[in-house]
């Protein structure tokens, strides 16, 4: 079977090395951490991201990255986006020249304003797939139903990587736009944000569903002016990973906001969780994308002020509410 090299080791990136390693893939796990190596290897087990989970047999783990990758056919990057492009640099001369990259992360890197597959692209000089769509690991690991998106090259042939990653309980659908994929699995995470600001300051859910539907607006002008489809937002990639982000409770970006809403202060909120919100470092990615290419995202700067500037969550919904009126359209 094909040999497939999972990087990083973090609750989605073990998720998918274990689903992958479940249909008898030959999977090797990449971890930064010794410790975390050793114990997927001697116990079958990832307490720190995924307690209370037994791994599959097959799957090993590694903390040499040439170890990791020197036979790899398909290579899976799950490692958070502001650390992709370092730990890239160190993979690419290891990174077999037939090799097909694939990336699960979400996010827009600082300074550079890319996506990861841009980052990829850049430092191996190849196009790499993109893995995005509604899912939580906790929910896949327990087999839950979910399904998601694999965007790739138009002259990519998409199919066999569509079955690699399919199961009966995660289901994978195809698509070309990747841009689209990137930035609707990227800017629902700062949405999300806002969205656990509204719960924690228990504003109701009329507030949230509004802040969700003028937040998909946001995304979609974004993406419309970078040369995204816009039948992609309507999509897994886009509406449905945004619905689930901005309202499930396994969602770390709507937490974040929640704590916000509450009154925490963000480097406390930050201390206190194991895993790394994508959305707190995107916000200000998206602000100064926003910037850049001149499109109004309103809710997109308020969350970058309550992250970046100490705003006041209340009177950065007071902000968005009193904003001069507008058609809808």
């Amino acid at each position: 079977m094909s040999y497939i090299a999972v990087i990083g080791a973090g609750s989605w990136g073990t998720t998918l090395a274990s689903l992958l390693a479940e249909k008898k893939y030959d999977v090797t796990l990449w971890a930064f951490e010794k410790d975390l190596v050793n114990e997927i290897n001697n116990t079958g087990t990832n307490s720190f991201y995924l307690p209370g989970h037994t791994l599959p047999p097959e799957l090993k783990a590694t903390d040499n990255m040439e170890e990791a990758l020197r036979n790899s056919r398909y290579i899976l990057n799950v490692v958070p986006t502001q650390f992709t492009r370092s730990v890239f640099k160190e993979a690419a001369k290891y990174i077999p020249g037939d090799a097909v990259i694939v990336t699960a992360s979400k996010g827009i890197e600082q300074g550079t304003l890319l996506t990861v597959s841009s980052i990829l692209k850049e430092i191996t000089g190849r196009t790499a797939a993109v893995l995005s769509g509604p899912s939580f690991a906790k929910e896949v690991i327990q087999r839950s139903p979910t399904a998601v998106t694999l965007a790739t090259e138009k002259n990519f042939d998409n199919l066999l990587l569509q079955e690699i990653f399919n199961t009966s309980y995660f289901r994978v659908y195809t698509h070309t736009d990747i841009i689209g994929v990137e930035l609707g699995g990227a800017l629902k995470n700062v949405i999300a944000i806002a969205s656990g600001i509204c719960d924690g300051l228990d504003l109701g859910h009329s507030a949230r569903a509004a802040l969700i539907t003028r937040g998909l607006a946001e995304i979609m002008r974004l993406g419309n002016v970078m040369g995204a489809d816009p039948r992609t937002f309507s999509g897994l990639s886009g509406l449905g990973d945004l619905v689930l982000t901005c309202t499930g409770p396994l969602s770390r970006n709507y937490t974040v906001g929640i704590n916000l809403g509450k009154g925490m202060q963000l480097n406390d909120i930050i201390s206190s969780t194991k895993s790394v919100a994508e959305g707190v470092a995107t916000a200000l990615s998206a602000f100064e994308l926003a910037k850049k290419h001149d499109v109004e995202m309103p809710i997109v700067e308020q969350v970058y002020k309550v992250l970046y500037r100490d705003k006041d969550p209340k009177t950065a919904v007071m902000m968005l509410m009193n904003r001069a009126l507008k058609s809808e359209f």
